[in-house]
């Protein structure tokens, strides 16, 4: 059976569109609740592909729903801007079918203007960075470590959240205190902390190492709360590998993007406009992103989408 065609532009009429980003375009529902439609596009190297991977919208926005209801009863009073799958009900039944099972509605918040990275193994470029001068994001780190292993304890390496089309910016936490103020900077690293490492057990137990990922939070303005908004220890945002065959020392397979990035590097391709992915790498990198999806929710991508709303 042949997979559908990759769903790179979704055009939704019955509300206003408020932005697009590489992958999500966002509407607004009401003055409270944004609409989130997930594409099939995919980006590598802060650059969008010119093609998409089929259904890769519904699996980030059906793993994203599933964290956030797991996440919500491993760390105590965690606040999440996720409300429903269901559609609005301003959509027509055409815009309907259209965002089945890659929408979701979620609070309108203020969003903190920071990528909150966290990781808890050495790799990629902290990897390379710390052979050079013994540091990941400019912070000193133990003597000793090795190429994919864990780190004493996961660290916290923010960025700046660039707009599309620009590259993100690594900082130090002591910048990112400068950027929202010192107190919103300290509760966004103690959360990202503590979501990352209740995520990671969660996954370890399931078959899946997350290596790295990042977050995104908002405010509550009414409460002056930290909410954890955005996608959440997807594919897209995290580095996925394998317990099976883990090795420290070397590069290990993932569940993630990095394939496609290791194609775009090993034909020169890295950071180039409109590049268009063969077929094989799109339905490959697809491939790997439905079997996280079934390790960490326990389902197939197929049942979750013939359940959708």
């Amino acid at each position: 059976m042949s997979s559908p065609a990759a769903v790179t532009s979704i055009q939704l009429t019955s509300l206003p569109k408020l932005a697009s980003g590489k992958v999500r375009d966002l509407y607004t529902v009401d003055p409270e609740t944004l609409l989130f439609v997930t594409t099939d596009r995919i980006s590598a190297y802060d650059v969008i592909m010119a093609n998409g991977v089929p259904l890769k919208g519904a699996i980030l926005t059906q793993i994203s729903a599933h964290w956030f209801r797991v996440l919500s009863g491993l760390v105590p009073n965690l606040r999440t801007h996720f409300l429903t799958l269901a559609a609005p009900a301003a959509l027509t039944p055409d815009e309907r079918a259209l965002v089945r099972a890659r929408s979701m509605q979620v609070r309108r918040l203020k969003v903190f203007p920071l990528e909150a990275i966290v990781r808890g193994y050495i790799t990629g470029s902290a990897w390379k960075e710390y052979e050079a001068t013994g540091t990941v994001h400019g912070l000193p780190q133990p003597a000793g470590l090795q190429q994919c292993g864990a780190f004493p304890k996961p660290i916290y390496t923010p960025s700046t959240k660039a707009e599309l089309g620009q590259h993100d910016e690594n900082i130090s936490p002591a910048r990112a205190a400068e950027i929202v103020g010192e107190g919103y900077a300290k509760r966004i690293e103690e959360l990202a902390l503590r979501v990352y490492e209740a995520g990671a057990a969660y996954a370890r137990e399931r078959g899946i190492i997350i290596a790295d990922t990042k977050f995104e939070f908002g405010l509550d303005e009414e409460t002056d709360e930290i909410v954890l908004v955005d996608e959440v220890l997807t594919p897209d945002s995290s580095r996925f590998w394998p317990a099976e065959g883990y090795e420290v020392g070397r590069d290990q397979d993932s569940f993630d993007k990095q394939f496609l990035r290791n194609w775009l590097t090993a034909g020169g391709l890295k950071g180039k406009e409109g590049v268009e992915m063969p077929r094989e790498i799109a339905e490959a990198t697809g491939a790997r992103y439905r079997d996280a999806f079934r390790l960490l929710t326990g389902k197939t991508l197929e049942e979750t989408v013939a359940g959708a709303e």
